[in-house]
């Protein structure tokens, strides 16, 4: 399929575009889907136990669930709109597919989350202590269903199963009921979930994790030994506990989706290795430069690592771009480069690694400092926690980036086991073809002010409410909020008083 210049400009801006606005929303995705459950959790806790520094806990950081939650909805929005505007020969094509689970997200997994999160704002003073955590439990509940409806979708572009092409429309179709439980137990699908859900919690945990041991450095040395030991010192561990066994999970579930990968979407990982040729025993590079056609320059590799990663054999023969390249060729036409951008998929896939191994280590070593009711003082410490705070939003970042450049230049990849239903779509033939390159460059540079100032108001939004913190915590304090709470004389305490 030949493509005039002016489509080609439009293709690249429609993938700038869509790119940009995607790594805004998505900093704030995963914060909202870990932190919402462990808010509950905080709450859950406060419950069962009555203890107020529990209840304090839930308020300060729910504070800051709503207005990630308010800025997630806000920068979330205009990603739907973009399949219709840039990319609409690709809803053309898939759309009967794409947009069942995205119409499941919105009509029942947002609504659920909506409606339940207004309750629990406003029912503090109105609700039951149990009723109102369970307010909490379904917005938990419902981020992480909308988490997995979206990743059906993304999922089925990566692996697109129980679809057929009509032959009369030139559409793509569900094949029928069944055809959309198979777009819902996708083994990619599931794989996915695990490892996204898995990483919103180290997300969630590390700001946790940082936040208390920043304000533990400050309750410790202004004298306020209370606060410091019974309130940040408890969620400092609770966010490293949550960090640890996150990491831990996160790296479990990123090698089982990583084996799948390297089945489904062979070029993607072997751009990951930047391994241009098949080879028996690969091993994992730590740094290299160059490309296939100039040579590539590696400096520091581990020998069998990357054939262990791949297929848990670490004599594994790995197939290699070149033969990517020809198994593509043979399958789907000449005259297509198959092979993605190479040192973006191989320096994405390292630094997810690297920075999400970072955030483990720290929480497993914040963990360590806090033994034996032991407080962390240091300010130099307190600093660098903070400083940790980017990190696994970071890792998370650069995976998304690693799954969507890795896959080019398909939009919708070819299932390899499926060559019968030959459903599939290369990027170039998804763009919109009535749509000007000057409209998308101008719609892009508008969203692109649009989602930084955004930005911009919630990380000071953010910044305010944690230099903010909590009313300082004593003993004396602690009970007379109990008093007020429990008095039915006094008047109902405020909605996130404390």
């Amino acid at each position: 399929m030949v493509i005039a210049s002016t489509a080609l400009s439009s293709l690249d801006l429609a993938r700038w575009q869509f790119g940009i606005t995607t790594v805004y929303h998505f900093i704030l995705v995963p914060l909202t889907i870990g932190l919402s459950p462990l808010v509950a959790l905080m709450e859950t806790r406060y419950v069962r136990t009555g203890n107020e520094q529990w209840r304090v806990a839930t308020q300060f950081f729910g504070k800051l669930l709503l207005i990630n939650f308010a800025l997630g909805v806000a920068t979330g929005i205009v990603q739907e709109f973009q399949f219709g505007m840039n990319w609409s020969e690709y809803s053309r094509f898939v759309g009967n597919i794409f947009g069942a689970p995205l119409a499941f997200e919105a009509l029942l997994a947002f609504f659920m989350e909506s409606t339940f999160l207004g309750l629990w704002i406003f029912g503090w003073d109105r609700l039951s202590p149990k009723l109102h955590n369970l307010c909490m439990w379904m917005v938990a509940l419902g981020t992480n269903v909308s988490a997995f409806f979206i990743l059906a979708a993304n999922s089925w572009m990566q692996h697109p199963v129980g679809a057929v092409v009509n032959r009369t429309t030139g559409r793509a179709e569900l094949d029928g009921i069944g055809g959309f439980l198979a777009v819902l137990g996708n083994h990619i699908l599931w794989t996915t979930i695990l490892h996204v859900i898995a990483t919103s919690f180290l997300v969630a945990g590390t700001i946790v994790f940082g936040v208390s041991v920043w304000w533990m450095v400050k309750a410790a040395r202004a004298g306020q030994d209370y606060e410091a030991h019974e309130l940040w010192r408890r969620l400092t561990r609770f966010g490293a506990i949550t960090v640890v066994v996150a990491g831990l999970l996160t790296a479990g579930s990123g090698h089982a989706q990583g084996q799948l990968v390297a089945q489904e979407q062979p070029a993607k990982m072997a751009a990951a290795e930047a391994l241009c040729a098949t080879e028996s025993g690969a091993g994992f590079t730590v740094a290299a430069f160059g490309d296939c056609d100039g040579g590539v320059t590696r400096i520091g590799s581990a020998p069998y690592v990357y054939s262990f990663l791949a297929t848990n054999d670490p004599n594994a023969k790995v197939t290699g771009l070149a033969d990517a390249q020809a198994m593509y060729e043979e399958r789907y036409g000449a005259g297509v480069d198959y092979t993605p951008d190479v040192m973006t998929t191989f320096w994405s896939f390292r630094l997810m690694i690297g920075l999400g191994m970072l955030s483990l280590l720290i929480g497993a070593i914040g963990l360590w400092l806090t033994r034996g009711d032991r407080l962390i003082t240091s300010p130099r410490l307190g600093r660098i926690a903070l400083w940790t705070l980017p990190l696994p939003f970071l890792a998370s970042t650069f995976g998304w980036i690693f799954t969507e450049i890795g896959r080019q230049p398909w939009v919708v990849v070819p299932n390899l086991a499926d060559p019968v239903s030959q459903v599939f779509m290369l990027t170039s033939s998804g763009v919109s073809t009535v749509v000007s390159s000057g409209t998308v460059l101008a719609s892009m540079a508008l969203f692109t002010l649009l989602y930084a100032a955004l930005g911009v108001v919630w990380f000071v939004l953010v910044r305010r409410y944690v230099r903010e913190g909590v009313r300082t915590q004593t003993a004396a304090s602690v009970e007379r909020v109990r008093t007020a709470a429990t008095s039915s004389t006094a008047s109902p305490l405020l909605s996130f008083e404390y």
